[in-house]
């Protein structure tokens, strides 16, 4: 199932216009470029680029959550849940009332349901957290740093 949602989100992404709401740009018709998107639920907002989930803030806080699961891991589509407990996938991007399904390293994670969507700005982006490296593992100087 995830290998098809995968497939039919990547689909949907490259044929996403610029309808997105609160998009800028209103003249371009093309295929979105833009990489970051934050979705925003009741406590969290998941920092999201090229469908890689970047950095997580408390809504109440205002602080970036470096331990949280859904860091490096990728938004495979929306999961809407109904009253008498039937789910409805979404392999595209979620939508405002659904939640999020991030999947990875054999652990799947299910948000709360979104209530918007955004775009970060630049300054929030220069503000996420450093990726953090591997234990026991140092990223060698590039050779303009040596």
């Amino acid at each position: 199932m995830v290998v098809a949602m995968r497939t039919e989100a990547n689909t949907a992404r490259a044929h996403e216009l610029e309808s997105f709401e609160g998009g800028e740009g209103q003249g371009y018709t093309g295929p979105e470029r833009r990489r970051h998107r934050v979705y925003i639920t009741r406590n969290t907002e998941y920092h999201v680029r090229d469908s890689c989930c970047v950095a997580v803030r408390d809504r109440r806080t205002g602080e970036f959550l470096q331990g949280h699961l859904a860091v490096h891991r990728r938004v495979e589509g929306g999961l809407r849940f109904f009253d008498n407990g039937a789910i409805a996938p979404n392999p595209g991007e979620p939508r405002v009332g659904e939640s999020i399904y991030f999947a990875g390293d054999g652990r799947e994670l299910v948000t709360s349901p979104l209530e918007a969507t955004e775009r970060p700005s630049a300054a929030t982006v220069g503000d996420y957290p450093a990726p953090r490296s591997h234990s026991g593992w140092r990223r060698h100087p590039s050779r303009a740093e040596r």
